[in-house]
């Protein structure tokens, strides 16, 4: 690691190689804590590289627990965090919206590191069980239509890096892998990143998989459709840049997206929208997500039918009853 970290300061860049045995042998633990705090510090003052990135997506890959969901054409809804915004948990809403629509939803998560609020933080206050067992959750997404991934029981190789980051308590390159290592693999994707650059290293990297993908990022530095701004949305068929009049929607203020400086305020949030309670623009912003991840799943439907039984998902309580099946 000494020599690695040498090479770093002096502004080299690892090979996909290199990377990926790095991070193998974080994971192993063969470095002090030290030596790792340095190594993700790195990646703070300077860009990850797409081959840097994928070595170290291979190696999450290549260490954790798989889970075979194939049975189920399910689709994953997971940002990365770290865009310092403290929303509500705009994709775990969107993801039981979803499901409620009629989707399969394999949600990969994790505790909150640079936010008051993470899914598992909203999962767990909720009563969910976790579990790695995969007669339990292929039971929930044959039956809930949803199923959630708690990152640590599949990427138990990660304890050594766990509270590193909490103790940084800044966003890492872990933020930008979250999303792309989801024990399940599944073929579709809606992934929101909270930079321009995180977008299309993605892009780069996902072009080389047969995911059916796409990336959110929207341009006032939201890694999700907040409808505060323009949004970029780059998919298997190229990029585009959208307004959110042009997907139906008024504009809204960050303000309105607000989630609370706990769990419990965020869990308040959380389950009033669900229960109809929530502002037009909490409304408007988890139907926004939810409908394009269903454009996703069901290709034939045009993208205002997808906003339709989104909308239809949440206000006829779908979306609530999807929660209570899970998490009884």
């Amino acid at each position: 690691m000494k020599d690695i970290l040498f090479r770093l300061v002096n502004q080299e860049k690892l090979s996909y190689q290199e990377a990926r045995e790095t991070l193998l042998g974080i994971a192993k633990g063969e470095h002090n804590q030290s030596q790792v705090a340095s190594f993700l510090t790195v990646f703070m003052l300077r860009p990850v590289t797409v081959e840097e990135l994928a070595g170290f997506r291979d190696a999450m890959l290549e260490l954790c627990i798989r889970i075979d969901l194939t049975d189920f054409d399910s689709i994953d809804l997971c940002g990365t965090g770290g865009d310092g915004k403290n929303t509500f948990n705009i994709s775990t809403l969107s993801s039981f919206i979803v499901a409620g629509a009629g989707g399969k939803v394999a949600k990969h998560g994790n505790y909150g590191v640079s936010s008051s609020s993470g899914s598992s933080n909203m999962m767990e206050h909720f009563g969910y069980r976790f579990t790695n067992d995969e007669a339990a959750l292929k039971k929930q997404l044959d039956q809930a239509g949803i199923c959630f991934l708690h990152a640590p029981l599949f990427h138990p190789a990660m304890k050594n890096v766990g509270p590193i980051r909490r103790d940084l308590g800044l966003k890492t390159f872990f933020n930008m892998l979250g999303p792309m290592v989801n024990p399940s693999l599944p073929h579709k994707q809606l992934t929101g990143v909270y930079s321009l650059e995180t977008a299309r290293l993605y892009h780069y990297i996902y072009q080389k998989t047969d995911i059916k993908y796409g990336i959110v990022y929207t341009l006032d530095g939201y890694d999700e459709i907040s409808l505060t701004s323009d949004f970029k949305m780059i998919t298997n068929m190229g990029e585009k840049l959208l307004s959110p009049e042009d997907i139906g929607f008024d504009k809204h203020y960050e303000i309105d997206l607000y989630g609370g400086k706990s769990v419990d305020e965020a869990a308040k949030v959380f389950i009033n929208i669900l229960e109809g309670k929530g502002s037009k623009e909490q409304n408007n912003v988890v139907i926004a997500n939810s409908g394009m991840a269903l454009s996703l799943l069901f290709p034939d439907k045009a993208l205002d039918q997808c906003f339709e039984m989104a909308e239809k998902s949440l206000f006829d309580k779908m979306a609530l009853k999807v929660l209570k099946n899970i998490c009884n």
